[in-house]
């Protein structure tokens, strides 16, 4: 019986970002340099496959700083931490390396300059999501998360001629784009950071989506369910009219869906490995006469250097 035809386009760039690389390679190093166990506050990044590899080799994760023994070697994750946290550490002489994205400390700089200058702070976001809890513990004064316009339509400021905003880095640029429009309307005079210093990774990959949805019948997006970016990825495709999915991995993939389609594009967010797709292609072509190709698109060069490692005592 002669199998149905399917061709795969790998979106591109998807995966892996400088700072989520920057990240496990902080934890795989300290492990290997100090030993086990490694404690690690918060996931070192919202990938389960990643996380379950790291836990294996000896990394210990925690949502709580109250949870790390005193004077433990801790890692504080990819999404950056409050103040509040940073002093805690230090009370407990915790051996601290900070493995925060500088893409998101770029934030949390931009809200600090924002607060000296009296500004009220507005974080464009999501509440809860570790980045925006750690960015809300960087400043001191009046500070209000917003995710919907009705949020900023009912948001209250000290002074309307002093306001500003900062971003969550791995939102959507279509979500923040009429987030921020709005808020211009209520404050003519907001200050903030262009669009475009959303972080690169988020912006690239989804940009990626959309030249993707002009060529395929569905999209694939190998993501946690927690990852944040991984979720804009998929509702970047939806918001294009495809059928989009967001799957951990091979397992979480439906045959189902495929019935009809003919092209399919498959793409990552910036946490999830490489190993995830091919894992999913491998498993396609057990079922499907496959044709693979890349998306014509830019190679991602950017890296972030490793931090030092001290010779803790």
């Amino acid at each position: 019986m002669e199998r149905k035809k399917l061709k795969i386009i790998l979106a591109q760039p998807r995966g892996f970002c400088a700072g989520v690389k920057r990240a496990i390679s902080i934890v795989e190093t300290a492990i290997e340099r100090y030993g086990r166990p490694v404690w690690v506050l918060h996931e070192i990044v919202h990938n389960t496959h990643v996380i379950k590899s790291l836990t294996e080799a000896g990394a210990i994760f925690v949502e709580n700083i109250d949870d790390i023994p005193e004077k433990s070697i801790t890692i504080f994750s990819a999404h950056g931490v409050a103040t509040a946290v940073e002093k805690k550490a230090a009370q407990k002489g915790l051996k601290v390396i900070d493995a925060t994205c500088p893409l998101v400390k770029k934030v949390h700089y931009q809200a600090q300059r924002y607060n000296k200058t009296g500004h009220d702070i507005v974080i464009i976001g999501h509440h809860g999501h570790p980045e925006v809890e750690g960015t809300l513990g960087r400043v001191n004064g009046k500070v209000t998360v917003v995710s919907t316009i009705e949020d900023v339509q009912r948001l209250e400021v000290t002074d309307p001629e002093k306001v500003a905003y900062v971003t969550q880095t791995t939102l959507s640029t279509d979500d923040t784009r009429e987030l921020i429009k709005e808020l211009k309307k209520r404050f003519p005079n907001i200050k903030g950071p262009n669009l475009r210093d959303i972080c690169y990774a988020t912006q690239s990959r989804q940009d990626a989506v959309r030249k993707l949805a002009e060529e395929v019948d569905m999209l694939l997006v190998v993501g946690s369910q927690n990852s944040s970016n991984s979720n804009r990825l998929r509702e970047t495709g939806t918001a294009r009219g495809l059928p989009a999915y967001l799957v951990d991995n091979a397992d979480h993939v439906d045959l189902k869906w495929f019935e009809g389609k003919a092209t399919i594009g498959i793409t990552a967010g910036a946490s999830a490995p490489e190993v995830l797709v091919q894992d999913i292609i491998n498993m396609l072509k057990k079922h499907f006469d496959l044709v693979v190709k890349p998306q014509n698109g830019k190679r991602e060069t950017m890296q972030f250097k490793l931090p030092k490692f001290p010779d803790f005592v």
